[in-house]
């Protein structure tokens, strides 16, 4: 039973400590050294364990204290323990009364199964299944924590209002981050040109390379009757929405899908790479703002962010606004394909990201066959 009591102190503390709990990690690793002490004792050896229960007894004060500001459990359980270290004293000084050592054994018991079952259930399933109990008191600091605030507007993407906001702020001509079916980008409403340049500004982006728009639907493109061969709208419709973006040929027709003034910045003269992505947030905003020019949400040349945390640690007070959707899907951006060419040559791969270049060339085979 000792060791048994030992192992389960050990495991309670490993689970604490593995949620970050690190003062209850400390007290269940301080009761397992304890509990080795009683191995000794059943042995016969009990030279010197008075002294340590009375340093036990101190340490264990020390953890109540703390214990008081974390949970009930924890609290309950370094009050228990300090019970049975008195008991396991007068153990030691042959002064130890059994209706005493019955009831504390039994309440000691009690709150070691239930911390210990409380720990390994809210571990293994990432949540409070078992109640901890609040703390007794809370220590609040004096200081306001102004460090904490985040540089921008970062309302949820679950929320309308958040949705709201940052449509809002883009049809101001504001540059944010938003979440996308790869990677977190950066998005600027294409009806306000200098939006797109301080994209570019932003990304330290050189303005060689060109931005891309996004829609939400392929009818929006049919509506703009851009001169598209029945082959790529074949292959658009067999890639969209997704992961995968097609350079077509750029006209007059962009204005009338609503780029608008920033039809000289995007893409580049004679072209223009038009995705749809396969994320429901996103078409949302993308129907409450008309087309967005879209790129990575990173500093050019470093790695994509693909948490809203990320966006927000590294341009967060640059942008006036991020739309937080948590992890991204994806840990690399959309695959990029040139159908300029596509009735003349077939297509090509600019870019391969997320979706395998021999992925999108099967598509491209079998519409083409069709």
């Amino acid at each position: 039973l000792i060791l048994i009591g030992g192992f389960v102190q050990l495991l309670a503390g490993f689970l604490a400590f593995r949620k970050y709990d690190h003062l209850g990690g400390a007290a269940f690793l301080t009761f397992s050294a304890l509990w080795s002490h009683l191995v000794d004792i059943g042995a016969g050896n009990s030279e010197g364990f008075t002294a340590g229960s009375i340093a036990f007894l101190v340490l264990n004060a020390f953890l109540i204290i703390l214990a008081s500001s974390f949970n009930v459990v924890l609290l309950c359980m370094t009050l228990a323990m300090e019970l049975l270290t008195i008991c396991l004293l007068l153990f030691t000084l042959e002064n130890l009364p059994l209706p005493f050592e019955i009831v504390v054994l039994i309440v000691f018991s009690i709150i070691c199964f239930y911390g210990a079952t409380a720990s390994l259930a809210n571990c293994m399933f990432g949540k409070d299944l078992m109640m901890m109990g609040p703390p007794l008191f809370t220590v609040e600091s004096s200081k306001k924590d102004t460090a904490d605030l985040p540089p921008c507007i970062c309302p949820k993407s679950h929320c309308t209002s958040g949705l709201r906001t940052i449509a809002d702020l883009l049809n101001t001509g504001a540059v944010c981050g938003v979440p996308t079916d790869t990677v977190y980008a950066l998005a600027a409403s294409c009806k306000h040109p200098e939006a797109i340049e301080k994209v570019y500004r932003i990304k330290d982006r050189p303005q060689e390379k060109p931005i891309c728009i996004f829609i939400s639907n392929l009818d929006q493109l049919r509506a703009a009757s851009p001169p598209i061969s029945p082959l790529l709208w074949e292959f658009m419709e067999n890639v969209y929405p997704g992961g995968i973006g097609c350079i077509i040929q750029k006209g007059e027709w962009l204005k009338k899908l609503g780029v608008g003034a920033g039809y000289s910045r995007v893409g580049t003269q004679d072209s223009i790479m038009i995705r749809v992505p396969d994320l429901t947030v996103l078409v949302h905003l993308i129907d409450m703002t008309g087309p967005l020019a879209i790129t990575s949400a990173n500093p050019s040349g470093e790695v994509d962010s693909t948490h809203h945390d990320m966006v927000i640690s590294r341009l967060g007070h640059k942008l006036e606004g991020v739309l937080c959707d948590g992890e991204s899907d994806e840990v690399v951006a959309s695959t990029v394909v040139n159908c300029t060419k596509i009735d003349e040559s077939g297509i090509t791969i600019v870019r391969e990201g997320c979706i395998p270049a021999v992925k999108v060339m099967q598509i491209f085979e079998s519409v083409k066959n069709r």
